[in-house]
């Protein structure tokens, strides 16, 4: 029987991928609107112009062989569900639901788990308060291997318990420890300085990675692309890997871009100025993959 989920990998070809609709997500622009300053977002995105969007990035998905899955609306959640990557992560032993640090989104992995459970994709576990865990700090360096950012969204209890239920499914789970940066109401996950393009390739932030952390990837033989600092916050570090070098990343970041294809990366961009800039979250934050092969 073919395995329908697996995911400890970062950059093997998506076969499967869980998101949600912004039509879904924010329902209409007035929810928008109020939600949009609690929630600290940068503006308050364009209904109309998100789905637009969105809809290509879907299509791109579906072009390149891509099963895409939705999460249905749902009165408990936010705006930020539209952001899928977050509310668990994929191991293969199945899906460890998380208990998010920031907490309008708690109620995500509940939709999460039952959706999941609704095709057949079976849970392994559940993240429990006081432990947190946001899948945007979880990083695979290989199938066996998989660093977590300890910061304001991810703590030490929850990383511990993440070790444990990932049991014998793993080898090693490091602790990457994160900036206080722009401080804790804002977005920081290891992700967000971080991402791969292959497995001996990624795209980092340095400024923004421990030295120990950093002189960990260069031991594993992985090279190092740079972001500059111009084009960090319009994210230019938040690229999804549809397979080895082939990605999307959002428009607007042509020096991440040309130094990507200068290593022979195949790059596709989006329009984020609705979807990703003003609620901090990129392409990988906007899907999750939980198949890849």
């Amino acid at each position: 029987m073919n395995k329908n989920f697996g995911c400890q990998n970062m950059v093997s070809p998506i076969k499967r991928v869980l998101m949600k609709h912004p039509k879904d997500a924010y329902q209409n622009q007035e929810k928008v609107n109020v939600q949009s300053p609690q929630l600290h977002y940068i503006g308050k995105p364009d209904f109309e112009k998100a789905q637009t969007d969105y809809e290509k990035l879907v299509a791109f998905l579906e072009s390149s062989g891509v099963e895409v899955h939705f999460l249905p609306a749902d009165e408990t959640t936010s705006l930020d569900s539209v952001y899928t990557h977050d509310p668990c992560v994929i191991s293969n032993g199945g899906v460890i639901l998380c208990t998010m640090g920031k907490d309008a989104r708690v109620p995500e992995s509940k939709a999460v788990e039952s959706y999941f459970e609704s095709i057949g994709v079976p849970i392994l576990g559940r993240i429990e308060y006081p432990g947190t865990l946001e899948g945007g700090d979880v990083v695979w360096i290989d199938e066996r291997t998989v660093a977590v950012g300890e910061g304001y969204r991810s703590n030490a209890a929850g990383i511990r318990q993440f070790r444990e239920l990932l049991g014998h499914h793993v080898d090693e789970v490091i602790s990457v420890p994160l900036p206080h940066w722009t401080g804790p109401a804002d977005c920081l996950h290891l992700m967000s300085n971080i991402s791969p393009i292959d497995h001996d390739l990624y795209l980092v932030y340095s400024r923004l990675l421990p030295v120990p952390f950093r002189k960990y990837l260069l031991h594993r033989q992985i090279k190092l692309i740079e972001v500059p600092d111009e084009e960090y916050d319009s994210m230019g570090c938040n690229v999804l890997a549809i397979s080895p070098r082939k990605v999307i990343m959002l428009k607007g970041n042509p020096i991440t871009q040309n130094r990507l294809e200068n290593e022979g990366v195949d790059v596709h961009t989006y329009d984020g100025s609705e979807i990703s800039l003003k609620g901090a979250g990129g392409p990988t934050c906007l899907t999750r993959p939980f198949l890849r092969g």
